[in-house]
């Protein structure tokens, strides 16, 4: 029952971080809404009993994707001058 509650609720959140990464005007920001989703999915796989593929959703879907959008938007910026957006 617990379990059940849990999901409905990371799921929710997930759907909230999915229409604020949509809606907002900040990229970083939708960046760092899109490391929450795959956070969430990374835990629901664990109550899934999935340990295996949650440590991997939350190693490359939460920590290095997003990472790597954050240093290519960096990179971006830098090319441009330094102006934010």
């Amino acid at each position: 029952m617990f379990e059940n509650a849990a999901l409905v609720v990371l799921g929710f959140i997930s759907v909230l971080a999915a229409i604020f990464a949509v809606l907002t005007k900040r990229v970083v920001s939708a960046v760092i809404a899109s490391g929450v989703i795959s956070l969430m999915a990374s835990i629901m796989f664990l109550i899934a009993s999935a340990p295996d593929v949650a440590m991997t959703e939350a190693t490359i879907g939460a920590g290095l994707t997003t990472v790597i959008f954050l240093y290519a938007l960096k990179h971006i910026r830098a090319s441009r001058g330094g102006k934010n957006d």
